[in-house]
């Protein structure tokens, strides 16, 4: 493999480094471009009385006691047309069209849960599934891959989450955080905290190093969970879609730093993801992750096996290698995110985005909030583990 290179947030793709893939479908579309909802039958009224007049022996709806519920009304999971609906009642929500009625007495929950399992693995087989044109797969990534972090965002690393309320209901918005940990689970434990705890459960899209698409499986899953290249053009173009972006532009500086220059932030680039919130009029919302930098802590860097291996560093833990596969479970610390106060960029000219030194400033102003953040959240955390 050829030495992995990062390619400048703001620099052109010709430039070299990998090419994104040609954007495609791996799935055809359901017959009309989109999913057709079931018919629902409405359950007439009683005869003589308005709906939503009926004392508490009728229906909801307005039907004559014992009717049976319509289709619509028993999928309903428990809270999921709020916003502001529960983490888990979120989770179980499933489309209307996948489910059956009901049964009386209830215990619908498992049937519902089946029928909708089975409903996924038919739609995968056949293909009646949609993907965008940056290859990312929603229903893949909220049944399948979400599903496989959560118990470690919930269960191991404990994380705690804090300003969710800084990041936008909807419109574009890039999310900046610090980068740490030898691997990258900060950025995946970011996209769960968004999606879990934001009101409308929003998607957050990572942008990734190349190295990350060079590698087998790893490039398809990525693809799939929404990630796409670090480079200008697929961040301004996600952006100008009203998607939430989020970029660590530490890059390898800051996942492969050693233990002794924790949450240390590295250099921030030359303001490339500054300049395409400027052209996209996207706000700013500055990231800080405490917990990371102990899951492998790393305390020593085998350069010579790094270049043979054509990756930016090859990590010495005191697990790793020594342990063999053990030496790759990180260690369960304790996690706090937390989003900071949005800085907005509407209000620049176009030009602004070609100006270096205001470039500079919002930088700068973006990486001291990070770090001001990381500072008060070590000060206020008891233990590394609790």
């Amino acid at each position: 493999m050829a030495d992995a290179k990062v390619i400048p947030f703001d620099d052109d793709r010709s430039r070299g480094g990998a090419q994104r893939p040609p954007r495609r479908r791996s799935g055809p579309r359901r017959p009309g471009d989109g999913a057709k909802a079931r018919d629902v039958k409405a359950v007439p009224a009683a005869p003589g009385r308005p709906h939503g007049d009926a004392p508490g022996g009728a229906d909801r709806a307005g039907a004559a006691p014992g009717a049976e519920p319509s289709v619509a009304e028993g999928a309903r999971a428990p809270g999921a047309g709020a916003p502001g609906g529960s983490r888990a009642a979120r989770r179980d929500t499933v489309p209307v069209q996948a489910l059956p009625s009901e049964p009386r007495g209830g215990g619908g929950g498992w049937d519902r849960r089946i029928a909708g399992g089975l409903a996924f693995l038919r739609r995968r087989l056949t293909g009646e599934y949609d993907v965008d044109d940056f290859g990312y797969d929603a229903e893949l990534t909220d049944q399948v891959l979400m599903s496989l972090l959560r118990p470690i965002y919930d269960n191991y690393f404990r994380v705690e989450v804090k300003g969710i309320e800084n990041i936008p209901a909807e419109g574009g918005a890039l999310i900046v955080a610090n980068h740490s940990g030898t691997l990258p689970w900060d950025g995946l434990m970011m996209q769960v905290a968004v999606h879990d705890n934001h009101p409308h459960g929003r998607h957050l899209r990572l942008l990734a190093a190349d190295l990350v698409f060079m590698l087998p499986v790893v490039n398809e899953l990525a693809r799939k969970a929404g990630h796409t290249l670090a480079c200008a053009e697929d961040a301004g173009a996600l952006l100008e879609r009203g998607e939430l972006v989020g970029v660590m532009p530490e890059g390898f500086k800051g996942i492969g730093k050693p233990f002794s220059e924790r949450y240390k932030l590295q250099r921030f680039g030359r303001g490339g993801f500054v300049s395409t919130a400027l052209r996209t009029g996207s706000p700013i919302v500055p990231c800080s992750i405490v917990g990371a930098e102990e899951i492998y802590p790393m305390i020593g860097n085998a350069k010579t096996l790094a270049r043979v291996l054509g990756i930016p560093y090859f990590p010495l833990t005191p697990t790793f290698p020594w342990l063999g596969p053990l030496g790759v479970v990180p260690l369960p610390t304790k996690w706090t995110i937390q989003f900071g106060e949005a800085i907005p960029t509407d209000g620049y000219p176009p030009e602004a985005a070609e100006d270096p030194m205001l470039m500079f400033n919002l930088t700068d102003q973006v990486r001291e909030q990070i770090q001001h953040t990381l500072y008060k959240l070590l000060v206020q955390r008891r233990s590394v583990f609790f």
